[in-house]
């Protein structure tokens, strides 16, 4: 049976990646919950396909899995911090710097959003994109960070990986 290891070779590169889009999302929360709770403007227009708004998630990604108790809000929690230290161990033994890349970000949005569910009991999400008639949920950057960093994973692993020659 292999060791676990709590440190490994880009360890380094998932610990600034992790804090650094905790503290960006962090900023732009708290930007829109202060913003957005005094019953001002309701959006904030960046663009023809892009507004900025305040919705409260009590699901995980997009809304999905609503929790509307605190047994709910909890068990979310506790399964983001198992979900963390998981990520955690599978950084350490990270074989290239895409693959820590990765996993840095998808850290990143999980503390993120689990920092919200422990602090707020809901996950606060502010981008809201649209294009015509067509409209994509309400979401925020760790929600991207977490899809950005699990689409490298998937290429890391079907293509670039160490073992890509020995595929298929």
């Amino acid at each position: 049976m292999k060791k676990l290891k709590f440190w490994g070779r880009h360890s380094s590169l998932v610990l600034l990646l992790s804090v650094a889009g905790l503290v960006v999302d962090q900023i732009a929360k708290f930007w829109a919950v202060a913003h957005f709770s005094g019953g001002g403007i309701p959006t904030i227009p960046v663009g023809p396909f892009l507004d900025l708004v305040l919705v409260w998630n009590k699901g995980v990604s997009y809304g999905f899995f609503q929790q509307t108790t605190e047994l709910g809000r909890w068990g979310l929690a506790a399964f983001t911090v198992v979900a963390s230290v998981f990520i955690w161990f599978w950084s350490a033994r990270a074989s290239n710097r895409l693959e820590g890349f990765c996993l840095g970000l998808v850290l990143s949005g999980a503390l993120s959003n689990g920092f919200d569910r422990l602090y707020y009991g809901q996950v606060v999400d502010y981008l809201y994109f649209h294009v015509g008639e067509f409209s994509w949920y309400v979401f925020n950057l760790a929600d991207a960070w977490i899809v950005i960093g699990a689409a490298g994973l998937l290429l890391d692993t079907l293509f670039i990986g160490k073992n890509k020659d020995s595929r298929p």
